[in-house]
C-alpha cells in the first residue's frame, strides 16, 4: 500500500446526488498528479502478473481510473456506459442504487469470449453497479479475473453480495 496521504485529497459531499447520501468525491485526488499516479499504481498492482487483456471501466470515474490502469497494464480498455451512449449494438443490465435505479450497457462485440478482464470503478457502495458490470461481463462470456475499486464503503455491505469466486480489491476503505 502506498504511503500517499489519501484523505487529504478526498472529500465528502453531503446530500449528493440526493438528500441523505454522503458522496465520496475523488476529483481532488484526480487533480493531484502524484495522487492520481499513486491511485492508479495501487489499483493496478494486484493485476500486474495476471495477463489482463482488457479493463472494463464503469462510467464515469471508472473510465478515468480504468483507462489509466489499462495503460499501466498494457491492455485494452472497454467502456461500460449509461444507456444510449454507445453507438453499436449493446448488452444492457439494470440495477438498484442506494438512491434509485439505473442501467449500464456495453458493446455486444466489445471482446472475444474468454478474454481476461478486470472490472474497475471508483467507489463500491451497495454494489449494484459493480454487480451489473459483472453480469454484463458474463454475458460477453469473458473471464473475469476480478474487480478493483479505489474506495470501498464496508458499512453498506456490498462485499457480502459479491461472489466469493471473483476477487474484489479495494485500495481504501471508509
Amino acid at each position: 500500500m502506498s504511503t500517499y496521504p489519501w484523505t487529504a485529497h478526498l472529500r465528502d459531499v453531503a446530500d449528493f446526488p440526493k438528500p441523505g447520501i454522503l458522496f465520496k468525491d475523488i476529483t481532488p485526488l484526480l487533480a493531484d498528479g502524484p495522487g492520481f499516479a499513486a491511485a492508479v499504481e495501487a489499483m493496478s498492482a494486484p493485476w500486474r502478473e495476471k495477463r489482463v487483456e482488457a479493463v472494463l471501466g464503469i462510467e464515469s470515474r471508472g473510465f478515468i481510473l480504468g483507462a489509466a490502469m489499462a495503460q499501466v497494464l498494457g491492455c485494452g480498455f472497454v467502456p461500460v456506459r449509461k444507456p444510449g451512449k454507445l453507438p453499436a449494438h449493446t448488452l444492457r443490465q439494470e440495477y438498484a442504487l442506494e438512491y434509485g435505479k439505473d442501467c449500464i450497457e456495453v458493446h455486444a462485440d466489445a471482446l472475444p469470449a474468454g478474454a481476461r478482464v478486470v472490472i474497475v470503478d471508483d467507489v463500491l457502495a451497495t454494489g449494484g453497479t459493480l454487480l451489473a458490470a459483472l453480469s454484463l461481463a458474463r454475458q460477453l462470456q469473458v473471464e473475469v479475473l476480478g474487480a478493483a475499486v479505489l474506495i470501498e464503503l464496508p458499512g453498506l455491505g456490498a462485499r457480502a453480495r459479491w461472489p466469493d469466486t471473483v476477487p474484489l480489491v479495494a485500495t481504501l476503505a471508509y
